[in-house]
């Protein structure tokens, strides 16, 4: 393969391969009624723009880093625009052969480069492979029916995007689109040397866009491996155990990928390996060890540590949400990273479910109480004696939850930040829309069960777009049916929790700033909406003492539930 080759040159006759300890397919493709760029539009709104150029040098594609391995080319780098490129073709082709049965030229330059009769020239990652070959080059699969990853359904995206976008498409753009890709320049490197190939991945992402700190930690693993290993052996076996364990990380990234960060779940992975909520630079400790004499058995140790974090967040995230309240409960609350290294403990020393979802409750009522009152006190001193005492030879979550239920109520100086006063003064203004959103629905949930035995709360996810509603809106209503809009009542009570109430985004948008008697008739959907009709059944009006009365209890039922 020539260093400085186009598009079609690269993939004739070659059997390219995305590794599965690689990272998925990940690029997005344009959602309906949204104006953001992705990845996809971008990439055919660059061929586009270059057709319409007129330009006399070739379209350039970039960069392509190949590792040579048992008559396949794994791809190291580039592998995003190359399954962009795939896909793209097929969709392409696929329209190009309804209006024109006898393709010639054409069905040569797509075969190539994609698929010769039955013989495939390009692979994705295993888990997704079989969906690829079905879904985009021989589109025996229309449906989007057991689509188990993120990136399967990234890549039916990005195909029935293409295939949408090139509908109306005449013979000549698709002629030429072909063309200009076939034809495109790109430069390659193939090495027989995995080593080789690891250190020019390190290179060439350590400079512009980097790719994710587990990306990097990854690539710096292998490479260490390749040259610290204790012989040939148990270097390649170590290397084969890192891809094993880096294609289930990948497995489970795609399905929680949109719940968590990657590189966030390394640090959290840190801080459990280590046992200290006070590691903040995975790659800065990462590369310090990576320097000593014992970094063999560190990376071994670690990527365990890393595929079962990955692991447990999986079933936190997925099955476990779906089964328990609690967990659905913290995860609602959002904004939880001081929560995660606790529960990824919680799943190591096989807690059961029941008592894992006992420890996310309390850390919910300390993580709500942290984002509430916006004090500057370091969170973190307080709690890492109590998560480093929680360990594999003491696994009881008491003296955590005791800990928690004891800065609920102190009123030490220095442990009182988060306290119940402290609380409840937080609750009495102004409170953040996705907080307070959170908090009603909480609300909602004390609402439902009174006097209802054994019944199951209202999940978050099954309220449809929560917002917040400004029942005496924010802007008066010279008709309207609330109190008077002097200062007293601008300043406090129409930003306040009194004020509040939990409604879908499309109600929202119809009551807007209309008549209180408007809004209050359309109030049936939850039972805090309800309320409001009860509460002003005798008066239709919304008068400040009402707000008032409202907002008294839904305090009393927030210090008493949270």
């Amino acid at each position: 393969m020539e260093a400085s080759t186009t598009i079609r040159k690269m993939m004739a006759g070659n059997k390219i391969v995305v590794p599965a300890y690689q990272r998925a397919y990940s690029w997005e493709t344009p959602i309906e009624k949204s104006d953001r760029k992705t990845q996809t539009d971008v990439f055919l709104s660059d061929l586009e723009e270059y057709s319409r150029s007129n330009a006399s040098s070739p379209y350039y594609f970039g960069h392509f880093l190949f590792e040579e391995k048992d008559q396949f080319l794994n791809v190291i780098d580039g592998q995003q625009r190359l399954t962009t490129i795939v896909i793209f073709l097929a969709a392409l082709f696929a329209k190009l052969k309804t209006i024109r049965a006898l393709l010639e030229e054409e069905e040569i330059f797509y075969e190539d480069m994609v698929k010769r009769r039955s013989e495939i020239r390009f692979w994705t990652v295993d888990y997704d492979n079989q969906l690829f070959k079905d879904y985009v080059l021989d589109q025996t699969k229309s449906d989007n029916n057991g689509l188990e990853t993120e990136s399967s359904r990234r890549i039916v995206r990005a195909f029935d995007y293409f295939r949408k976008q090139l509908s109306e498409s005449s013979e000549n753009y698709l002629s030429r689109m072909l063309e200009i890709i076939g034809g495109a320049t790109c430069t390659t490197h193939p090495v027989q040397n995995e080593s080789e190939a690891i250190q020019m991945f390190i290179f060439q992402n350590s400079r512009g866009k980097k790719p994710s700190n587990l990306e990097i930690m990854k690539a710096q693993f292998m490479h260490n491996v390749h040259l610290h290993g204790d012989g040939k052996d148990e270097a390649e076996s170590l290397v084969i155990e890192i891809k094993d364990r880096f294609e289930k990380i990948y497995k489970s990234i795609s399905s929680i990928e949109y719940r968590i960060n990657e590189d966030d779940v390394l640090l959290y992975t840190l801080r459990v390996h280590f046992n200290s909520l006070w590691e903040i630079n995975s790659l800065d400790k990462i590369n310090k060890i990576l320097a000593g004499e014992d970094s063999i058995s560190f990376i071994s140790s670690f990527t365990r540590s890393l595929s079962a974090s990955f692991e447990h967040l999986s079933q936190f995230f997925g099955k476990n949400e779906r089964d328990n309240f609690a967990i659905h409960s913290l995860i609602s609350l959002g904004g939880i990273a001081i929560a995660f290294p606790f529960v990824i403990k919680a799943y190591r020393y096989g807690l059961p479910l029941d008592e894992i979802g006992k420890l996310c409750s309390s850390l919910e009522s300390l993580v709500l109480r942290h984002r509430l009152i916006g004090t500057r006190a370091d969170i973190t001193s307080r709690i890492n004696d109590v998560f480093e005492e929680f360990t594999e030879n003491h696994k009881d979550i008491s003296s955590i939850i005791k800990r928690i239920e004891w800065m609920k109520t102190t009123t030490d100086w220095w442990w009182a930040y988060w306290n119940n006063d402290k609380f409840n003064e937080s609750l009495q203004g102004s409170i953040n829309h996705s907080v307070g959103k959170y908090l009603l629905w909480k609300y909602e949930i004390y609402l439902e069960q009174q006097g209802k035995a054994g019944y199951s709360p209202t999940r978050f996810d099954k309220i449809i777009s929560p917002e917040l509603e400004h029942i005496a809106p924010q802007t008066e209503n010279p008709e309207s049916g609330y109190d008077k809009y002097d200062e007293e009542f601008v300043n406090e009570y129409v930003d306040c929790l009194g004020n509040y109430l939990l409604i879908s985004k499309s109600h929202n948008c119809s009551v807007g700033n209309k008549p209180f008697t408007e809004k209050r008739s359309s109030y049936t959907h939850l039972e805090q909406q309800r309320e409001i009709q009860e509460m002003t059944k005798s008066d239709p009006n919304l008068t400040r003492s009402l707000i008032q009365i409202r907002k008294e209890k839904i305090i009393n039922v927030l210090m008493a539930e949270c």
